[in-house]
């Protein structure tokens, strides 16, 4: 298989991944309510307006920006649709912002105590960091710097895939714990995505040079 191929095989491996945990979210819609996470939360939580509105908030934004953002790599719509990739560029942060605020507030009351809740509160935090940075930059005509911080603010997004694919894994390793494996998850879903992240800006900036 040449390289060509493999890296298209690999780029649509990445689109439906984005796009399927993007759409993920409503299966809360559908299912019964103490469907997945939800079957964790008490009463108390499940009943409170505020923290409803800021999990709906955040799986559904936090979807749309997981489910577009991943075309804004693509070469050729920068370059020969570049109005459309501003656009969704746009949609893409202000997604970001709702979901990510949101984020640190059912951070805060996330399952399995401090450790789970710093790991996704330190997530939003970088989340949001990231993507207004990159705005940032290119509102000042910073466009590598805008590049840069993009990819790390889908390497934060992107965790809600690498989440789904360690969770299932750890529960296992943990012998059907669920608690254990999600403190894990809260950091090992998005910090690993980071590294690659660098390693991604360093070949790019190689390549470049």
């Amino acid at each position: 298989m040449n390289v060509k191929l493999s890296n298209r095989m690999l780029w649509w491996v990445f689109g439906i991944l984005s796009i399927g945990v993007g759409l993920y979210p409503l299966l809360y819609f559908i299912i019964d309510r103490k469907f997945g996470l939800l079957g964790t939360k008490s009463e108390i939580l499940l009943t409170d307006f505020i923290w409803n509105l800021g999990f709906y908030t955040h799986i559904i934004l936090g979807g749309l920006a997981l489910g577009i953002g991943w075309m804004q790599f693509s070469n050729r719509l920068r370059t020969k649709r570049l109005q459309l990739h501003r656009t969704i560029g746009k949609i893409y942060v202000i997604a970001v912002l709702l979901s990510g605020i949101t984020g640190l507030y059912i951070g805060y009351h996330a399952t399995g105590g401090w450790i789970t809740a710093s790991g996704f509160m330190s997530l939003a935090v970088v989340w949001l960091y990231t993507t207004t940075g990159s705005f940032i930059a290119i509102k000042n005509g910073q466009v590598d710097k805008h590049q840069k911080l993009m990819i790390y603010s889908y390497a934060c997004c992107f965790g809600a895939v690498t989440l789904r694919i360690w969770l299932p894994l750890l529960i296992i390793l943990h012998e059907g714990a669920f608690i254990p494996a999600y403190r894990i998850v809260a950091w090992l879903a998005w910090v690993p995505n980071l590294l690659v992240a660098y390693f991604i800006i360093r070949r790019l900036h190689l390549k470049r040079a």
